[in-house]
């Protein structure tokens, strides 16, 4: 069973017991830090692209890899219904402590109900895992909208860490198929995380499966770093 390194780190964080942060690594990439003060970020921290996110969400929504409950925590303020659900029950357990209303252990091919907005954020496209499993997700996604309802999502677009020759192709130093997709591992104290897959998918790449899949893929906002904030609605 994959250890809740997530959820131990963001009690720790919310108990007082903050001593060090997250670190991870990527078959492409040397050791990174994640804060941990940054997942408790309130919405004048958030990038703009999260910001712009959260100010385009209505009515009934679903906070989809909710982490400490940062963004449903915003949206409750400004009075929508959110159900906020997260793999990590640590996490779950911090949002509930932060006064999330409505927060559980969920996967997201689990759920059923109907909801007008679902938002993805921090690297939306991430549960998607690889390219091969992107259009399941998306089709799922597709059927928990209500008839006008909306799917805010974000990424990013990973090309420039790779090497581009002058006829536009790409040298991708990884054995998979795609250069977005990445083998993640997560270390916090003395616990270390089972390698997992996470998908960061360009926007033309989104596009083109969200049409194949009846979804209108629309371009919302752009970040200073090939990061992108994209809607997706039923056609």
């Amino acid at each position: 069973m994959q250890k809740d390194i997530l959820g131990k780190a963001l009690l720790d964080y919310f108990h007082g017991n903050y001593t060090e942060d997250i670190l991870t690594e990527t078959n492409i990439s040397e050791e990174d830090t994640l804060p941990l003060p940054y997942l408790f970020r309130c919405f004048e921290q958030m990038p703009f692209i999260e910001q712009k996110a959260l100010e385009l969400a209505n009515g009934k929504v679903l906070d989809v890899g909710c982490g400490a409950g940062s963004h449903a925590l915003c949206l409750q303020e400004k009075g929508l219904e959110v159900t906020a659900i997260d793999l990590s029950p640590g996490a779950i357990e911090v949002c509930m402590l932060r006064g999330v209303q409505k927060a559980k252990v969920a996967d997201i091919l689990e759920v059923s109900e109907k909801f007008d907005t679902v938002i993805l954020l921090m690297n939306g496209t991430g549960i998607f895992q690889n390219l091969e499993k992107a259009p399941q997700y998306l089709k799922h996604l597709k059927t928990l909208l209500k008839p006008d309802g909306q799917i805010l999502i974000d990424s990013s677009d990973l090309i420039y860490m790779f090497d581009v020759d002058d006829d536009g192709g790409v040298w991708v130093s990884t054995e998979r198929e795609y250069y977005g997709e990445l083998t993640f591992k997560m270390s916090y104290k003395d616990d270390v995380s089972e390698e997992f897959e996470w998908l960061y998918l360009d926007f033309k790449q989104l596009k083109q499966l969200s049409n194949q899949l009846g979804l209108k893929c629309e371009l919302i906002a752009e970040g200073d770093h090939y990061d992108y904030l994209a809607k997706l609605s039923i056609k």
